[in-house]
């Protein structure tokens, strides 16, 4: 199983004609066979990389049957190509677009108010489930299906995290990127919620870091209940300095946010176990999993 993608998801393109939707859609088509078309105004009725280009996303939903999206944007009108696809009803939506002005995110959060889409980005490196589906710009190298849940603020730290769970033999079920900007669609909670209800996601990861309140939001619901699955995280930044913005937008720590040891200690707290570098999250896994092991190895012989 999976959470958001499937072999079964139906993906469309926003701004697939151009260099960067060219490519990435290339490249996500050689990986699994789930594209089904493009949108660009303008440019429809004609075809690209053989699939079927549309003016817009509700005409190539009903034309070919598309439950998701890939956003391959400029930055200014990221925003409009989100809101047409969450007023299509597309199940998931993924934008990459790095540098989405906040005011612009604005428009889009009051768009997905009560709507049935889960949007994933802007800023997001995309969602894997390896063998399956592929929609964004993450690595598919290192990949393998799997009983390892990941959701990450960072994109360079999924590839190096997803590239050790597997060199360990750690399968993934679903790698998320909820993306690096401050105002984004699905978090944390999101993803620990689906990664609940998926029976074959034994195991969750985070990747933390400063700014923002993923981590806390996290620790909060897994303090509210019992949640059944061991919870690694790695939270970076423990020495980046007040003030300065540190890779992307969302990455700012500031006087009266907390830090990345206060977040850590929000979600040991939660009983989350802890990876202090990537070196330690696989054995961090392998060490959850085996308790997981005993504790179910003492319930049957008791």
């Amino acid at each position: 199983m999976a959470i958001y993608v499937d072999s079964g998801t139906r993906v469309l393109v926003q701004g697939m004609t151009g260099r960067a939707g060219t490519f990435y859609t290339d490249q996500a088509m050689r990986y699994a066979p789930t594209y089904v078309a493009g949108v660009r105004p303008g440019k429809g009725g004609s075809k690209h990389l053989g699939l079927p280009v549309f003016h817009g996303v509700a005409e190539a939903k009903a034309e070919t049957g598309a439950t998701a999206s890939l956003v391959v944007a400029p930055a200014d009108k990221a925003a409009a190509a989100m809101i047409e696809a969450i007023e299509a009803e597309l199940d998931v939506v993924v934008c990459v677009t790095e540098r989405v002005p906040q005011h612009d995110m604005s428009r889009v959060k009051a768009a997905l108010a009560g709507s049935k889409t889960a949007l994933i980005g802007p800023n997001s490196q995309g969602i894997l489930t390896p063998g399956q589906c592929k929609i964004g710009v993450m690595p598919t190298r290192d990949a393998k299906p799997g009983p390892v849940g990941i959701a990450s603020r960072s994109a360079s730290l999924t590839s190096e995290v997803l590239a050790r769970c597997s060199a360990a033999d750690l399968g993934q079920s679903t790698t998320v990127g909820v993306g690096g900007d401050t105002l984004h669609g699905i978090g944390f909670v999101d993803c620990l919620k689906r990664f609940r209800e998926d029976d074959e996601t034994r195991v969750v990861v985070l990747v933390g870091e400063i700014g923002g309140t993923e981590e806390e939001d996290a620790a909060e619901y897994l303090s509210s209940l019992d949640y059944g699955k061991p919870v690694v995280a790695l939270v970076v930044g423990r020495h980046a300095p007040v003030g300065r913005r540190m890779g992307h937008a969302g990455t700012l720590s500031i006087f009266g946010l907390p830090s990345a040891k206060e977040k850590i200690a929000c979600l040991t707290r939660s009983g989350v176990q802890i990876a202090q570098s990537p070196d330690e999250v696989a054995p961090a896994i392998l060490s959850a999993l085996a308790a997981q092991n005993a504790v179910q190895s003492e319930s049957v012989a008791g």
